[in-house]
């Protein structure tokens, strides 16, 4: 994690089996597991578009990916045995390449939490242009596709 994620923090969307969460590099995915649960218990496949995530047999998640990513640099861990952690690696990494959500379809971003990615990968990309500026405090406003954020 960089120290401006660190600071400014990620938009976290909770779902039924954990969460996910996105920078503009990676999208972050926790599943809370069985307490005790070994790596061998854990079956994740991951390909440039899917997802399946099963845990002692039992299908966790399973769809095509919001868009896609390069499943080679893609990595899970188990921790503390009652929690996977996945991320995966954006394929297009820019502030534009927000995911409403993790699979088509299912576990979006509801608006407000999409606004508010969306506010925050914003905010990495000026993070990035400007590495001796320190924009973990600053607030956006303004249109997001074409109208061009400004930083309040």
């Amino acid at each position: 994690m960089s120290l401006f994620e660190e600071k400014s923090g990620v938009v976290v969307c909770k779902t039924d089996w954990g969460s996910w969460a996105q920078t503009i590099d990676d999208v972050m995915i926790e599943v809370n597991v069985p307490k005790g649960t070994k790596s061998r218990e854990i079956k994740c496949n991951i390909t440039p578009k899917s997802l399946t995530v099963s845990v002692q047999g039992k299908e966790i998640i399973k769809g095509d990916l919001y868009t896609t990513v390069l499943a080679d640099e893609c990595v899970w861990t188990i921790e503390d045995g009652s929690l996977l952690r996945i991320v995966l690696v954006k394929s297009n990494r820019d502030a534009a390449n927000c995911w409403k959500s993790l699979l088509l379809g299912k576990y979006e971003a509801d608006l407000l939490a999409f606004n508010n990615m969306e506010k925050k990968l914003t905010l990495e990309r000026f993070q990035r242009e400007h590495p001796g500026f320190d924009f973990s405090g600053a607030d956006i406003s303004g249109q997001y596709s074409g109208g061009g954020p400004r930083l309040d």
